[in-house]
């Protein structure tokens, strides 16, 4: 098993990674929670299409952690640290999970409304399927985000 230095991370470098959006919410679990902890599991997925990209994720992707429900926000970049996890939290196995660290909070978070008002960024998962929890990002949609942020 590789071993993932969140540190070391390029976060704006995109070749040879996929490139996702994972929704919490804050009052559950923020990345201010995954910050204390150093490393955390995304566990708890019980959509069949979210499930099927835990399972796809592989250890060096990369993610924006999108705080739902409260502030509606991309907030910080995070690395997927081990990916091919069964979900501890059930108990027939059925279902995925993964472990990711924090990579960096962005300067500025990006709201959905922001998303939202952004032509270029219409086709993104995050709102043609809104209601999913884990969804992929183009590497354009990526570039975008962090500009938007000010990360870039």
């Amino acid at each position: 098993m590789t071993k993932i230095n969140a540190t070391q991370i390029n976060w704006a470098d995109t070749s040879g990674r996929n490139l996702w959006l994972m929704k919490s919410e804050p009052d559950v679990y923020s990345y201010d929670d995954l910050l204390a902890e150093g490393e955390g599991t995304w566990d708890g997925v019980r959509n069949h299409l979210a499930a099927r990209n835990l399972r796809t994720m592989q250890a060096g992707d990369l993610a924006f952690f999108y705080h739902s429900n409260i502030g509606i926000e991309v907030v910080g970049v995070i690395v997927i640290s081990e990916g091919g996890l069964t979900d501890p939290t059930d108990p027939e196995g059925k279902w995925a999970a993964v472990k990711v660290k924090p990579v960096t909070k962005l300067p500025n978070t990006v709201t959905l409304k922001q998303i939202k008002a952004t032509p270029e960024l219409q086709e993104m998962d995050l709102i043609r399927l809104s209601r999913l929890s884990v969804g992929a990002v183009r590497p354009d949609e990526w570039h975008l985000v962090l500009k938007m942020a000010g990360a870039i």
